[in-house]
């Protein structure tokens, strides 16, 4: 028992440092945007400064560290580390641009057309009924859907809301009056097959999509060709989501899904900071 109690006494906990790959800029973004919210709210003191309270959000986010590793880490309490997060996933999150505001400045860049695309983030298989609808079959997974836009140049212009895993791309995108806001702004879009049907002026149609083929319709070489044309203009979408998903916080979220949503526009604001530096 004496032995045991002298090598209790002699542990101590251990600290290891990891390299952050992002850059300064989106740091000092964090930093200041925080500085900025203490000032308007008084807030006067908290245990530590904002840069690095910056770094301890960004390394959850960005690494997916534990709460509870980050709080033993840094002499704080795990509540304080969750606190920190939920409000800079917050105010990040009001930054994230509307839908109608981020197509009229794509047209205002002199761009013609965006790319949609919708994909699952995968969440934790909860417990009872509610949480079959969170099931995609196409998927074999459960999580949340989301839809996305981005610009030919691979940048993420806007997330849309979380919704149940099992959502279909057009119902999602109807839900987001998708097709409305793109002849608003005069802008087309690239979709893959998922969208079909969404789109249904054939004299105008502002929503493009690639040919199906069926058991009883093959594909012609010039539909083919013009899938393949399709999918390299539709390249640019898949990096976008490419970029979102180096956070890896997002590889199995365990956060409550009514804060996904949050969660991702916060993630889209990072995103662009990082990509577009």
């Amino acid at each position: 028992m004496k032995n045991t109690k002298e090598h209790a006494e002699d542990t101590c906990p251990l600290v290891y440092q990891c390299r952050l790959p992002l850059s300064t800029r989106t740091v000092s973004h964090l930093a200041d945007l925080l500085r900025r919210h203490l000032k308007a709210i008084r807030s006067r003191w908290r245990i530590l400064p904002p840069g690095k309270i910056a770094v301890i959000v960004l390394a959850v986010l960005r690494h997916d560290q534990r709460l509870a590793d980050m709080a033993g880490g840094n002499d704080v309490s795990e509540s304080t580390v969750r606190r920190w997060r939920d409000e800079l996933i917050g105010l990040l999150a009001a930054q994230a641009p509307r839908l109608d505001r981020a197509l009229k400045k794509v047209a205002r860049q002199g761009g013609e057309v965006v790319l949609i695309d919708g994909t699952l983030i995968r969440t934790q298989r909860r417990t009872g009924k509610a949480d079959r609808r969170n099931y995609s079959g196409k998927h074999r997974s459960h999580g949340l859907h989301f839809l996305a836009l981005t610009d030919e140049k691979c940048r993420l212009i806007w997330i849309s809301a979380a919704r149940p895993g099992r959502t279909h791309d057009n119902t999602a995108a109807r839900h987001d009056h998708i097709l409305a806001h793109l002849r608003a702004a005069g802008l087309g879009a690239l979709a893959d097959l998922g969208f079909r049907g969404l789109d249904n002026d054939i004299l105008d149609p502002v929503i493009v999509t690639g040919y199906a083929a069926s058991r009883t319709h093959k594909l012609t070489p010039g539909q083919k060709g013009a899938n393949r044309v399709l999918a390299v203009g539709r390249a640019p979408v898949e990096h976008g989501f490419a970029h979102l998903k180096n956070w890896r916080i997002l590889t199995k979220l365990r956060t409550d899904p009514a804060r996904a949503t949050q969660l991702l526009r916060a993630l889209l604001v990072l995103t662009n900071l990082e990509v577009n530096r």
